[in-house]
């Protein structure tokens, strides 16, 4: 490599052994520098290196009174990346991701609360390394491969499942309006809360009104939106809305609710096929299969996890 020539994010990703993605996360984080030629982005050889020094320095070893981390696979440093990007919302997301960051401290987990179909589209643009979906579609009743299939063309990945949780109406105590269907939604004086555009439960939702053929306009509250199933479930709770949709495990943990259960759905991950083979993307496989991460969240309840770390396609 030249300190007087300037290389493109796809030769540094060569030069570095990582992904281009990790490439333009660790530029846009300011960690390499970089410069535009029109739309182009280019990155000298003596940055290249300045940054190569950078990370020895962090992977120097550590002093004796820091204890090693508990390895659960092998990863060599020649191999490390400067981030790992985790999109989701789910809780489980964050247990994952303190379990990878005690097998590897020198690299950097960050977490994305984002919806399902925002996830693909930044795994799709590449700021994102693993994305959490559930995303039904009517056409095959099956979750998240025709999605994929969709968002992410021409780019092979594997789709992987984390869990299984159900969908479905957050009420109030008793069910006073009783509400039970889809159609139930359309009731006089029924006020609804809905998810973001984007989100699994916002596509469960519009898939199940386009098959009853029930238009967005003769529900109330259809454009009424909040981000999260905690935010839908503490709206229902305080009275400012009748129903809402989420999952089972948030109900557990607001009061003066009740659940409906509609659907059961499955919650997987999604990770590019050239990223699988990596140290950290398996060591994530195998943290998934631990008796020690499998005990943890089913302690917590609220999830069925009877199919955790299987491949459900390669797509």
């Amino acid at each position: 490599m030249s300190n007087d020539v300037s290389y493109t994010p796809e030769e540094v990703a060569k030069i570095l052994k990582i992904s281009r993605f990790t490439v333009y996360e660790i530029i846009k984080r300011g960690e390499l520098k970089a410069y535009h030629i029109g739309r182009k982005v280019r990155v000298e050889g003596a940055d290249i290196e300045s940054y190569k020094q950078k990370l020895k320095g962090l992977h120097s070893p550590v002093s004796s009174h820091t204890p090693p981390a508990q390895s659960i696979g092998s990863f060599h440093q020649g191999e490390s990346e400067a981030a790992l990007v985790i999109c989701g919302q789910d809780i489980v997301l964050d247990i994952l991701t303190r379990y990878l960051e005690k097998q590897f401290p020198h690299v950097r987990f960050l977490r994305r609360y984002i919806g399902s179909i925002d996830g693909l589209m930044s795994l799709y643009r590449g700021l994102a390394n693993v994305v959490a979906v559930h995303l039904w579609d009517s056409d095959t009743d099956d979750y998240n491969i025709p999605y994929v299939r969709r968002i992410l063309p021409g780019h092979s990945t594997y789709i992987i499942n984390l869990l299984f949780r159900v969908e479905g109406f957050y009420v109030a105590k008793g069910n006073p309006k009783s509400i039970l269907t889809w159609n139930d939604l359309t009731k006089p004086g029924v006020r609804f809360v809905n998810r973001e555009v984007g989100s699994g439960a916002r596509v469960l939702l519009d898939e199940q009104l386009r098959i009853l053929k029930i238009r967005h306009q003769d529900i109330l509250g259809y454009y009424d939106e909040e981000m999260t199933h905690l935010a839908i479930a503490s709206k229902v709770a305080r009275a400012e809305a009748d129903v809402g949709l989420g999952i089972e495990k948030v109900a557990m943990q607001v009061n003066d609710l009740d659940f409906i259960p509609l659907k059961k759905e499955r919650y997987d991950l999604v990770i590019r096929q050239e990223d699988f083979e990596r140290p950290h993307f398996q060591a994530l496989i195998s943290i998934l299969k631990s008796p020690a991460f499998q005990n943890e969240v089913l302690g917590i309840g609220g999830y069925d996890l009877s199919s955790i770390g299987q491949i459900i396609a390669q797509v």
